[in-house]
């Protein structure tokens, strides 16, 4: 597919990967981009305030297991790709109910997956061939390794241990058999943890910030000892452009930041950056250090994620431009300057 003057469909692109690569496709490309989303709880169009007037952006809100939706998408709009990062991503919500982790992942998957083919038939033979489906997926999909084992590949097995990696592993197999059925031009793309701006405050870095500031418990499970490689969220959409570009047809990529931390080390890391940046804390507390207290574990929680990333370093080129220390002290500015969109999207202002 080339890189210039190309309509991208991008599903979820009010969440948080899905709203930054928006904003890197307006900002990088000649793109023009349509975004559908759902505005479910963690899609929030104040993470695309920066970009809403943007002459070659259009907004739809729409469910991506409505049908019907997505043909008059699909007509009206003429897509010559699709990014697919729609999806319920919470670990923990997938355990305590994964009934909207099915509907949307392995459902809304299959809807998108059916519409994206009915329109890919009718395209004429050039833009068939140039036409690319890119899903969006996780290194959940493939369980957790010892901490003295080696990396994840692209050919590892999947062993999905939570309800949402099972949604997610589900939604590559249909991807897949998409492909290898039907013809679609699809690509896989499989990421560590993310991490950066605008993400949901639910999550574990956004969290430990905003509760530092007012003093609250940070909360680490079980030991802290797990394992994740954190990619900063603007190397991650520079990725997926490179993989929709230039990125072999039928094809899985695994895209990582090299950066294995511990969830505690992850923790004391913000405590540090909290001391130099809000030395004033909160009146009960000497350090913020303090605040750090252990909870009991997540019901099956993977000890170790950690992504072999040569395939896509060496065919396309990518690397990852941040650092652990570069990318996390980024994120605790952006959070201290932008707790008013914090708590915009806590309250679910739209």
């Amino acid at each position: 597919m080339s890189n210039t003057n190309r309509t991208i469909l991008v599903t979820g692109g009010a969440g948080f990967i899905g709203s930054a690569l928006v904003r890197y496709l307006l900002e990088k490309t000649h793109n023009k981009i349509v975004n559908v989303d759902k505005l479910t709880y963690a899609g929030n169009l104040a993470s695309l305030k920066t970009v809403e007037n943007h002459p070659r952006y259009a907004f739809v809100q729409a469910d991506i297991c409505d049908t019907k939706a997505l043909s008059y998408i699909f007509a009206q709009y003429q897509p010559d790709a699709v990014i697919h990062l729609a999806a319920e991503s919470h670990v923990d919500r997938s355990i305590n109910d994964s009934s909207e982790f099915i509907q949307t992942n392995i459902i809304g998957t299959y809807r998108l997956l059916e519409s994206t083919l009915d329109y890919w038939h009718r395209l004429d033979n050039q833009k068939k061939s140039s036409f690319r489906f890119l899903h969006i997926s996780t290194d959940e999909v493939y369980g957790d390794l010892k901490s003295n084992e080696g990396l994840f590949t692209e050919t590892s097995a999947y062993k999905p241990s939570s309800p949402y990696s099972a949604s997610k592993a589900a939604s590559d197999h249909l991807v897949q058999a998409w492909y290898r059925t039907y013809g679609l031009p699809t690509i896989i793309t499989h990421s560590s943890n993310n991490y950066g701006p605008y993400q949901y405050p639910e999550k574990l870095i956004p969290l430990m910030i905003l509760n530092a500031i007012e003093g609250k418990i940070l909360p680490i499970y079980g030991d802290g000892l797990q394992i994740r490689d954190w990619l900063f969220v603007e190397d991650h959409t520079a990725a997926l452009y490179s993989v929709l570009t230039k990125g072999n047809i039928g094809e899985t990529y695994n895209i990582g930041g090299n950066n294995e931390k511990s969830n505690i080390d992850v923790v004391c890391s913000i405590c540090s950056l909290m001391e130099e940046f809000l030395p004033n804390k909160p009146k009960h507390i000497d350090k913020y250090e303090d605040l750090i207290g252990y909870v009991n574990d997540r019901p099956g929680h993977d000890l170790r994620y950690a992504l072999d990333t040569s395939k896509i370093n060496d065919e396309l080129g990518w690397v990852p431009k941040e650092t652990f220390e570069s990318g996390l002290r980024k994120t605790v500015i952006w959070y201290l300057n932008h707790q008013e969109w914090c708590q915009r999207v806590l309250n679910n202002v739209k």
